[in-house]
């Protein structure tokens, strides 16, 4: 392609989007809003998600001993224990701590302990962490098989529930996001075609006096790129803007809520985003082109 071609394509574009700035501006603003809210759902759904995955990392598996067994046979136990693979943290919790741990979450109630005396009913146990959700409750009954482990406890119902809801939140969360994904495409297709349909009897006349079809679109879908990777920008400026303050606001009143971290997530939604508005302006113009073009 010649240099002088390049120059005629570029400066087309141009020239269309000051001359029909009302219907640029029009494609930009859907661009940038129809992207903005696409990012804000994508946002929610990433930190549902974090926080799905939180909760599942913090179940962990209790494993009580029986009180007559010997220190070799609670080392054989722990051994056994970080031998399997699914298996990434053990820590032995003696009776002693166990109490002491009750009595720090009974607070002001840990009186009732008194009626114990110098009794300690708990017993020794393991607090073994898993390497991922999905394997615990194999892992417990796995470590309920060894021998001197009188019971062990996750919170089964709990536990259920609990992973439940959050693949229900990924899975939820994956069709959400394909649904406004399509729906986003289809707005800002249908509004770059407005655009087009503004200029119908330009492509027209361009036909008549012997453009190739390639020679009308190429100018088309430059601008419609051009309308994309603005948009795109608009957006993504508006969603680092929104994220940063959320965070501040989450951060403030509860501190410990796991978030994704701004950076280098907001990074990749940007350059998403952006990429999401190239591809939707060059789709929009191409589809939008073809009819006009049979002339």
């Amino acid at each position: 392609m010649k240099l002088q071609t390049i120059e005629y394509y570029f400066r087309e574009v141009i020239i269309s989007m000051i001359r029909n700035r009302w219907m640029s501006f029009a494609s930009i603003g859907t661009v940038a809003v129809s992207l903005f809210i696409l990012g804000v759902f994508l946002i929610l759904v990433m930190n549902m998600t974090k926080m799905a995955a939180s909760l599942e990392s913090q179940v962990q598996i209790s494993a009580y001993l029986n009180d007559h067994i010997s220190k070799e046979e609670r080392d054989d136990i722990e051994r056994m224990t970080r031998d399997l693979r699914t298996v990434s943290a053990v820590e032995y919790v003696p009776k002693e701590s166990a109490m002491k741990i009750l009595q720090d979450r009974l607070g002001d109630n840990k009186k009732i302990l008194d009626a114990l005396g110098e009794s300690n009913p708990l017993p020794n146990s393991f607090l073994v962490t898993v390497t991922s959700a999905d394997y615990v409750k194999s892992t417990a009954d796995a470590i309920a098989d060894l021998y001197g482990v009188e019971e062990v406890k996750y919170g089964q119902d709990v536990a259920s529930n609990l992973f439940n809801l959050t693949h229900l939140v990924r899975v939820f969360g994956a069709i959400l996001s394909v649904i406004l994904a399509v729906a986003t495409i289809f707005i800002i297709a249908n509004t770059i075609r407005l655009t087009v349909f503004a200029r119908r009897k330009e492509i027209a006349i361009m036909k008549y006096v012997g453009a190739t079809d390639w020679f009308i679109r190429i100018p088309f879908i430059l601008e419609g790129i051009g309308l994309g990777i603005i948009g795109g920008i608009l957006s993504a400026f508006a969603l680092r803007n929104f994220y940063s303050a959320m965070e501040t606001k989450i951060y403030t009143t509860l501190a410990f809520f796991p978030m994704v971290e701004q950076y280098p997530f907001m990074n990749y939604l940007t350059i998403s985003l952006i990429g999401a508005g190239i591809f939707v302006g060059i789709l929009g113009s191409t589809v939008s082109l073809k009819r006009f073009l049979q002339v």
